[in-house]
């Protein structure tokens, strides 16, 4: 057995300790770039502690998932200002946005030198500049990945900068900058930490580290998720939640996701459709036929077994099968009340293009079995179903 292993240098996770972020950036820096969401007096507080604490800051409001322009804007504001840190404060498209800026900053450049599939993949060479994350969502685990996923609507496709120099400097999660989160946002986001932490157990480079992570977190996704949607301010489920997102992070960055997000880096490109939302529409369809392939074309039973195990863990049922793994994110996506993916504009004549985009996806490789095309257009028209 052969692994490899890294997160962010520093995590520091608990109730209240946004309080300690001016005394962790200053020994990085002086002068602050802060990249929020559409929102950015929400980042208010977090920038009255970097001044306390004798920190330039300057705020850079990136709406709606980060795109390469967005991200070329935020860039030529830390370059003007001769920052030497970055804030990405907010949900996963802030800290997505941060690391790019932070990579960006370090290496020079065009974000279009280094990013996958659609632009010129350089190598990243440099170190980023430190780069501190705060979510403010738990979903997308960016606090603790290797790479940022921007938009690139010229080509109709997210895609990533990614390298071990971009995985934050510190993490710091506060559950309490959950509690505010509207329920749409905590039910897509919620969903995404659960395939989070679901395609990395089942995926072709689990090891034992990111195995373990993926079962807690799923046993606190499988008693949390249901109630942090229907209670909001309900502090021990929000801080489930944070926890659940934070090791599904750190477990894909080790060992991958599948396809479910390799389906989602396409849709979300080519419509105006919200990641978290993508994924919790796909999870239910996706599992049922991965474990359908892994029964016909599978040459063992690991893949298999990964899901039985999966299905135990959420439903607490002690015989619990693949099949009944199934049946539960079904039965969850529709409590919830996750749309199908025509609300997002999508038909069923986009799919044959998709599914052609969707096998080139980084996501893909990880996925327990390569599925065939006629294996994935059937998935996707069961996701397009009201």
């Amino acid at each position: 057995m052969t692994f490899d292993f890294a997160t962010a240098s520093t995590i520091r996770f608990g109730s209240g300790c946004l309080a300690d972020v001016g005394g962790m950036t200053k020994p990085l820096g002086r002068r602050a770039l802060v990249v929020t969401g559409r929102t950015p007096h929400r980042a208010d507080l977090l920038i009255e502690r970097l001044i306390d604490a004798g920190i330039e800051s300057t705020a850079c409001s990136v709406s709606g998932e980060p795109s390469v322009d967005a991200v070329r804007h935020a860039v030529k504001l830390g370059r003007d200002l001769r920052c030497e840190v970055v804030v990405g404060f907010g949900g996963g498209s802030a800290l997505d946005a941060a690391k790019a800026v932070a990579m960006l900053l370090g290496n020079g450049g065009d974000p279009m030198d280094y990013i996958e599939v659609v632009g010129r993949g350089r190598p990243i060479a440099k170190p980023s500049l430190p780069c501190i994350a705060v979510p403010t969502t738990a979903g997308t685990g960016s606090e603790v990945t290797r790479n940022a996923v921007l938009s690139c609507p010229e080509h109709g496709v997210k895609a990533s900068l990614r390298s071990p120099s971009m995985l934050p400097r510190i993490a710091l999660v506060d559950p309490d900058l959950t509690l505010s989160v509207p329920r749409a946002v905590t039910v897509a986001t919620g969903m995404d930490a659960l395939t989070q932490l679901l395609e990395p157990f089942v995926s072709v480079r689990a090891n034992p580290l990111t195995d373990s992570l993926c079962r807690e977190g799923l046993g606190r996704v499988a008693r949390s998720l249901r109630r942090v949607c229907a209670h909001g301010r309900d502090a021990a489920a929000r801080s489930d939640m944070a926890l659940a997102s934070l090791f599904g992070g750190i477990a894909l960055a080790n060992a991958g996701l599948g396809a479910v997000h390799g389906f989602a880096a396409v849709i979300g490109g080519t419509f105006n459709a919200p990641h978290g939302a993508v994924c919790a529409r796909l999870l239910a369809p996706v599992c049922r036929a991965n474990v359908a392939a892994l029964r016909t074309r599978g040459s063992g039973g690991e893949g298999l077994n990964r899901y039985d195990e999966a299905a135990r863990i959420l439903t607490g049922r002690a015989k619990a099968t693949a099949d009944d793994l199934v049946a539960w994110l079904e039965s969850l996506a529709s409590e919830l009340g996750v749309p199908s993916l025509s609300v997002h504009g999508m038909t069923g004549a986009d799919i044959p293009d998709i599914v052609r985009r969707a096998t080139q996806a980084s996501s893909m490789k990880a996925n327990p079995i390569a599925l065939l095309p006629d294996e994935m257009e059937p998935l996707l028209q069961h996701a397009l179903k009201r």
